[in-house]
């Protein structure tokens, strides 16, 4: 008997045309899924043994073929045939070749399309854990980064205006908070459906054979047989989850980048990089431009067009598979190796840079950055805060009228002027001691706080807990 070229060619005939075929293919991407594919079939094999339909003999050849097949893949020995469409039909012909008729048998109960809905299933879950190892790196990079700048004082800024005085630390420590969500975020998304196996389920209503497919969810680790044929053959809600969850750190990345961007630029000077994380102008010899922040900045476009491609392609599919859904795989792929390259180039970047200090601390005395601080001065000695707000309102304002660019060069005397129209409260020197950047960032008390006590122990937390 000849051995089959492809599945269907028994009610279809051979296959001649090649831009039908070149059409068709997703070897060229899907070849990649050849491990998950491989585990999938050896777990439906050993079922399959367990439940009569094949005997141990059967059995023991399928898996040592598969795994001869696997070896030969990953030797780089294998030659993966366009005309066998995709990576189950190429296993499936090789695995005939090698071993005969105990081939024809693997495919018994089982269709291409729970198996492609399992085999992405399970390459999401290895990746999964590979981008929750991404995001683990660049969380150590920022935390490594926020412990070397703890004692450094910048402004931060809403609205890009300057606001409050922070250790410089802090900032890079919500980077690494950031980060460590996104981690959280895809665990919580894809936990829904991941311990959920579609094997079994068969083209969309199941199989007339005593199949056992609890046996196969548990040698592949997973928690439960399927509950319905038709929807786990059609769902791609878990690529969908992973997708958003790449897609939302792809967002981090860009936010983080654009900041950088701004703070290299000469007008701030707050951070240094690498060189080797920077080029040049071909014309302007003094440039030294961020192009790797810029790139990542930009990539984050290409992920958001993946969520969106895959959620477009879904939109209109009736409930079972459709061979649109093969599509799934190159979009899903390459939004992770997009982000994954972002996550590997910005760690790299964090751990090489450093806050500028001689740059920052001599700017600290400008937009008056203790303004809210000494409110709350005001407030701990008995003054509502909207009128320590309006006090010290009038304070800046007579600052900047006066060409003063600093509250601490007001005298007592000058506070309890302004004082003194508001309220029966008078201060005494003791004021200085809450102003000035540097005063403040000390100052801070409450949880999360981006100084003070409150940061350095948190920091020191964190630092037990990623092992840094």
């Amino acid at each position: 008997m000849p051995d089959p070229q492809k599945s269907w060619q028994a009610r279809i005939g051979e296959a001649t045309d090649k831009l039908a075929q070149s059409f068709v293919e997703s070897i060229s991407y899907d070849r990649r899924i050849y491990k998950q594919d491989i585990a999938g079939s050896i777990a439906h094999a050993t079922m399959l043994a367990k439940v009569g339909l094949i005997t141990n003999a059967e059995r023991d050849a399928i898996i040592e073929g598969l795994k001869s097949i696997e070896r030969d893949i990953e030797a780089g020995t294998f030659v993966f045939d366009e005309a066998m469409e995709d990576i189950h039909m190429v296993v499936e012909a090789a695995l005939i070749e090698r071993i005969g008729e105990p081939g024809r048998k693997l495919h018994t109960g089982r269709s291409r399309n729970d198996q492609v809905a399992l085999d992405l299933l399970l390459w999401i879950r290895d990746n999964e854990m590979m981008y929750g190892w991404h995001l683990l790196e660049l969380e150590k990079a920022f935390v490594s980064l926020a412990e070397r700048s703890a004692h450094v004082v910048m402004p931060s800024f809403t609205h890009l205006q300057r606001a409050q005085p922070i250790a410089a630390g802090a900032e890079a420590f919500a980077w690494a908070l950031m980060f460590e969500r996104d981690g959280q975020r895809s665990g919580t998304l894809c936990l829904r459906d991941d311990e959920y196996s579609p094997l079994g389920s068969g083209a969309i209503a199941g199989t007339s054979l005593p199949l056992d497919s609890q046996l196969t969810t548990e040698d592949l680790g997973l928690e439960f047989a399927p509950e319905s044929s038709i929807y786990h053959t059609a769902t791609r809600d878990v690529a969908c989850d992973f997708l958003y969850s790449l897609a939302m750190t792809a967002q981090h990345l860009s936010r983080w980048a654009e900041q950088w961007i701004i703070y290299m630029t000469t007008e701030f000077g707050f951070i240094k990089i690498a060189d080797r994380y920077t080029t040049s102008s071909s014309m302007m010899p003094q440039k030294r431009n961020p192009d790797m922040l810029e790139l990542i900045r930009g990539r984050c476009g290409n992920v958001y067009g993946d969520l969106f491609a895959l959620m477009t392609i879904l939109k209109g599919l009736p409930i079972g598979y459709n061979r649109d859904l093969q599509e799934d795989k190159r979009i899903v792929f390459r939004a992770y190796d997009t982000v994954s390259s972002c996550l590997t180039m910005a760690a790299a970047i964090v751990n090489s840079a450093s806050y500028d200090k001689e740059r920052i601390e001599p700017t600290l005395d400008r937009g008056f950055l203790d303004a809210t601080s000494l409110a709350e001065y005001l407030v701990t000695k008995g003054i509502p805060f909207r009128t320590a707000h309006h006090i010290v309102g009038t304070l800046v304002a007579r600052c900047e009228k006066e060409g003063k660019h600093a509250l601490s060069q007001l005298s007592v005397e000058e506070f309890n002027e302004v004082i003194a129209g508001k309220s029966d409260v008078r201060i005494g020197a003791e004021v200085y001691d809450a102003l000035g950047a540097r005063n403040v960032a000390k100052r801070y008390q409450s949880a999360g706080a981006a100084g003070g006590k409150p940061f350095e122990e948190q920091l020191a937390a964190w630092k037990k807990r990623l092992g840094t």
